[in-house]
C-alpha cells in the first residue's frame, strides 16, 4: 500500500525527477512512473574561442540541474516502499504505452466498456 506521505514525496519537484503518476480511467488504477539513470545524450557547442583544439564540448551553467530522472540509489519505487509489482522497461520503450498493456490485463470498472472492447476488436480483425 502506498502512503499519502510516499505519493507526496514521489510527486515533489517532478520537473528534476521525471516523476508521474497516471490514473486509468478505465480500470481506475494507479501506474506510477520514475525514469531512473541518465536517459540523455551528450551535446553542447564548441567553443569558438578553442577553435574546438581540444575536442570538448561546451555546456551552459546549469545543464544538468533538470534532467528529468533520478539515480538508482534515490528510487522510490521499490518493494520496501509499498509497491508490489515494479516493472522496468528497456531504453526507447514508451511508459504509456506498457501501461496501456498492463491495464489491458484487469477489468473494467464498466463491464458494458468491456463488452464494448471485446466487439470491437472482433470487429477489426
Amino acid at each position: 500500500m502506498i502512503t499519502q506521505e510516499l505519493q507526496s514525496k514521489f510527486l515533489a519537484e517532478t520537473d528534476k525527477t521525471g516523476r508521474f503518476v497516471v490514473v486509468s480511467k478505465r480500470t481506475g488504477r494507479k501506474y506510477f512512473v520514475e525514469p531512473v539513470g541518465d536517459p540523455h545524450t551528450n551535446w553542447g557547442s564548441i567553443d569558438p574561442a578553442n577553435q574546438g583544439a581540444d575536442g570538448k564540448l561546451t555546456h551552459k551553467k546549469g545543464d544538468g540541474k533538470y534532467r528529468g530522472s533520478v539515480d538508482e540509489k534515490d528510487s522510490l519505487v521499490k518493494l520496501e516502499n509499498g509497491f508490489d509489482k515494479v516493472h522496468i522497461l528497456e531504453k526507447g520503450t514508451s511508459p504509456l504505452q506498457a501501461i496501456d498493456h498492463l491495464d489491458a490485463q484487469y477489468p473494467s470498472l464498466d463491464p458494458l466498456l468491456d463488452a464494448v472492447e471485446v466487439v470491437g476488436q472482433k470487429a477489426l480483425r
